[in-house]
């Protein structure tokens, strides 16, 4: 498997940096930021294939964080994680520019999974 690089925007430190490490003995070379300046500041430093985002975050919420990673980075592509259900994302509507979302709490299995689903998908449409 060729090394993904993934980075995960939460404002649970403690739970995203343990995924980054359950992560890294996956393949996937992970970063994590707890909000959407920090994450944006690493996506114009650095290149990656996938974008996880939570929907809640301080500051600048995932919806909005999602919106200005679509307009400047269109072909990333971006999951959103919930613990809320609540919005679009209840009504399994995903918001423009997400490939898929899933609620927490997340199983690893599952996120790997997406996460593959959703480069494979953007690799495909850059054909």
């Amino acid at each position: 498997m060729a090394d993904y690089r993934v980075l995960l925007v939460d404002d649970e430190e403690e739970l995203v940096s343990t995924l980054v490490e359950r992560l890294s003995y996956r393949g996937f070379k992970a970063r994590y930021s707890a909000d959407g300046p920090g994450a944006l500041k690493m996506l114009r430093e650095d290149n990656f294939d996938v974008v996880v985002i939570d929907c809640r975050l301080p500051g600048m919420s995932g919806e909005e964080l999602t919106q200005t990673i679509v307009a400047a980075y269109p072909n990333l592509p971006i999951l959103m994680v919930t613990g809320h259900g609540a919005g679009e994302l209840a009504a399994g509507k995903k918001p423009a520019g997400v490939y898929d979302f899933l609620l927490k709490p997340i199983e690893l299995t599952d996120l790997v999974e997406k996460m593959k689903e959703a480069i494979k998908a953007n690799e495909l449409n850059e054909k």
